[in-house]
């Protein structure tokens, strides 16, 4: 069996979490200690996964060069897809830093607010929506191509 159907559940696995713990972080600041560090390493995961996916399909694709008409349409969102991917881990890491909040600590030590708050929570939130929204293109994509109209 070839490794991209297999890579690409993690992808559909993570990426949605990574987006919704994204979301959450940006719009609820009391829970923002305790996301800050899934967040980041949700949306590393989501992008390597991606990459993986992306370099597998191309491997498949190479193996199998008569697929090319029926997965064009696929190859194309799974780039845009990687590009989203790659760019929510600078989003999630720039968020992390930007976006302050309470501490988990009962002195209150380690809360601190930036002025770079609210860019920070539309960029995450939109990087959220878009991670999404691309891993629903590329899935559906492929899905047609596999299974047909």
């Amino acid at each position: 069996m070839p490794l991209h159907p297999l890579v690409v559940h993690a992808v559909v696995v993570l990426g949605p979490l990574g987006a919704l713990t994204g979301l959450a972080y940006a719009f609820v600041p009391r829970w923002r200690w305790l996301l800050r560090w899934p967040l980041v390493v949700l949306a590393v995961a989501t992008a390597v996964a991606t990459l993986v996916a992306v370099a597998a399909g191309e491997d498949l694709l190479a193996a199998r060069p008569e697929l090319a008409p029926i997965v064009a349409e696929h190859e194309e969102d799974g780039e845009l897809l990687r590009l989203w991917a790659l760019g929510y881990v600078a989003v999630a890491g720039f968020a992390a830093w930007a976006l302050g909040g309470t501490s988990a600590l009962a002195s209150g030590r380690g809360a601190r607010e930036t002025r770079l708050g609210i860019p920070a929570m539309l960029l995450l939130a939109v990087g959220a929506v878009g991670l999404v929204v691309t891993i629903y293109l590329a899935g559906d994509s492929g899905a047609q191509a596999v299974w047909g109209a």
